[in-house]
């Protein structure tokens, strides 16, 4: 099982997707196991609903983040639960790419279940900020949908820099998903990666790394 955590729209998905097919693997999100307030921003096939709006209206940047976080707690035996069943065999599946911001670095690396890998994904401000204002149609929407958009911004900006002090302070193995490469080079990487660690997340000991791999 690969598990790849980070903040929305750095690639989660499209590169989870990618992986789960170059494996073999089922794709799933932790979205499907319970929604928080989502992007507010219309789709052709979506209008914001009213209470993910106000959600974003009222609420200031702490209270944004403060509410995520708390739904991610709240989530995690859910998950937990998941991963267990996946990587002991008590799954259907045969293997998982299981993708989503729940994925918290601390939680992740408290798991002791077998054949499980974690990455987690990062990209620059800069492209989280371009990616969130192509997808919300920035430059033609209304004020109020640009006020909503800023404040899901401020979250997902937040959201990283907490989650990447987490990741380093544990030593876990993260990726940057922003540097132009391709779903399929990105999902590469992914899998070398999780291929050497010796538990979810952990990257292989300095013992266990080949002399002149330049790692």
């Amino acid at each position: 099982m690969v598990l790849i955590g980070g903040t929305s729209n750095v690639g989660k998905s499209t590169i989870g997707q990618a992986l789960a097919e170059r494996l073999g693997y089922a794709y799933r999100t932790t979205d499907t196991l319970a929604r928080h307030p989502g992007r507010p921003w219309r789709t052709p096939e979506r209008e914001v609903p009213a209470h993910v709006a106000e959600h974003y209206a009222w609420l200031g940047p702490d209270e944004l983040i403060t509410s995520v976080l708390d739904h991610y707690a709240r989530l995690w035996p859910r998950i937990e639960a998941l991963v267990t069943a996946q990587a002991t065999g008590e799954a259907a599946e045969p293997g998982l790419v299981l993708e989503g911001s729940a994925l918290w670095p601390e939680r992740v690396a408290g798991l002791t279940v077998p054949h499980t890998g974690a990455v987690w994904l990062t990209a620059d401000p800069s492209v989280l900020g371009a990616r969130v204002r192509a997808a919300g149609r920035y430059a033609t929407a209304t004020e109020e949908e640009r006020h909503l958009m800023d404040k899901f911004l401020a979250r997902t900006e937040r959201y990283q820099t907490l989650m990447l002090a987490a990741v380093r302070r544990l030593g876990l193995d993260h990726l940057d998903a922003g540097g132009g490469r391709s779903p399929a080079e990105l999902a590469g990487a992914v899998l070398a990666t999780v291929a050497a660690q010796r538990a979810p997340g952990r990257p292989p000991a300095p013992a266990d790394v080949p002399q002149g791999s330049g790692a």
